[in-house]
């Protein structure tokens, strides 16, 4: 089967997030099981852009700002355009990871025209949306969206939002979980390591100032522990490193900028815990990232995965206070068996519930458009 995704940007820093890793793990396990696969994104970074990303084929155009003011929204080069269409002239699917964006507008129009078979995959980003510009975006954009063969979703709660903006005579809602693949090599904490690690956008639904909070809390006990944030700064840094000055931890807490992949896969390596403040994240990836490195994750149980990592006693759920992030990791910190036994439960939970196994079987049943009959039917 030939395969074509298209995503609106790749970039050395992890701009984009989410939808990029999804993307390229799809890809890589459709690769792995003997399909033609391309994607096909804008570019954004210090080199040249890579012709593969593992055994992913990218084809890509640097990153142009052809409307100003609208960030990821009015990203595009004119020769994009050109690639999308011959890519998917001997497409067997067509595979989108659609915005509110030029990206995703410019891909939904060509494979209509195409007259593909293409399904799209939002990511909780197409909500109902009341601004002049949503509306106005919206009478080109959802009209397209309604000609999908289907939608993906990670949760209901995702399916009803994205109906919400569409309609109720969309594309059938297909659920379709992230997964991640256990990465290769060994763990590379030290016995005594007391790193604490932040990945994630430094976005304000991340919440790094929480994270800092946290960190105040618990060097006042733990004054050996050190706490590292690392990702793209989308207007919270500022205010981190203002935080981080008024409660005295220049020496405690640290920036170390955006990571490509496998300096990233390093960082959850050598992290003793790894703490997500973000609140009403569907499906978290660089907590299913930090479980398959084996190491403790400290959640919120507002995401979308909090009620499964909790039965399974894989991570520590809290409410997202400061104070209650600051116990849990205190507690990890000053028990050994109680880091072990979380990080075995995660990389337990990442190979039966997240695994990319289970999702590539699925979008193979997907792409090939067959339903299951029984109760764990594909429509929500």
């Amino acid at each position: 089967m030939r395969v074509v995704h298209v995503v609106t940007l790749v970039s050395d820093d992890g701009a984009y997030g989410g939808p990029t890793s999804v993307a390229l793990g799809h890809l890589d396990e459709l690769a792995a099981r003997g399909h033609s696969v391309a994607l096909l994104s804008l570019w954004r970074g210090k080199s040249q852009a890579p012709k593969r990303i593992g055994s992913v084929l990218l084809r890509s155009r640097p990153a142009r700002t052809i409307v100003p003011g609208q960030g990821f929204l009015g990203l595009m080069h004119p020769m994009l355009v050109r690639d999308m269409w011959r890519a998917m002239k001997g497409a067997d699917v067509v595979h989108v990871h659609a915005g509110r964006d030029l990206v995703s507008l410019t891909a939904l129009t060509l494979a209509v025209m195409r007259r593909k078979r293409f399904f799209v995959q939002t990511h909780g980003m197409v909500e109902p949306r009341q601004t002049v510009a949503a509306r106005l975006f919206d009478r080109a954009y959802v009209p397209l969206l309604r000609r999908a063969r289907g939608c993906l979703v990670l949760t209901e709660a995702e399916g009803q939002a994205l109906t919400g903006a569409i309609g109720p005579d969309g594309p059938p809602l297909l659920l379709l979980p992230n997964g991640v693949r256990p990465p290769a090599g060994r763990d590379e904490r030290g016995p005594d390591s007391r790193e604490v690690l932040f990945l994630a956008r430094l976005h304000p639904r991340k919440r790094p100032e929480a994270f800092v909070e946290m960190a105040a809390l618990v060097h006042k006990e733990v004054t050996d522990a050190r706490f590292t944030l690392y990702g793209s700064d989308e207007g919270s840094l500022p205010g981190v490193r203002e935080l981080i000055a008024a409660r005295g931890l220049d020496t405690v807490v640290s920036y170390g900028g955006a990571l490509e992949y496998t300096d990233a896969v390093r960082a959850y390596r050598q992290a003793s815990v790894y703490v997500l403040p973000s609140v009403n994240e569907p499906f978290p990836m660089t907590v299913l990232e930090a479980l398959a490195a084996g190491t403790p994750v400290v959640c919120t149980d507002s995401s979308g995965i909090a009620g499964e990592l909790a039965r399974r006693k894989a991570a520590i759920v809290t409410d997202g206070s400061p104070q209650e992030m600051a116990d849990a990791v205190r507690d990890l910190l000053g028990d050994e068996e109680l880091r072990r036994s979380l990080a075995e439960a995660g990389r337990r939970a990442v190979d039966e519930v997240f695994s990319i196994r289970a999702v590539g079987d699925r979008l193979e049943d997907i792409y090939n458009c067959r339903q299951q009959s029984n109760g764990d039917d594909a429509d929500l």
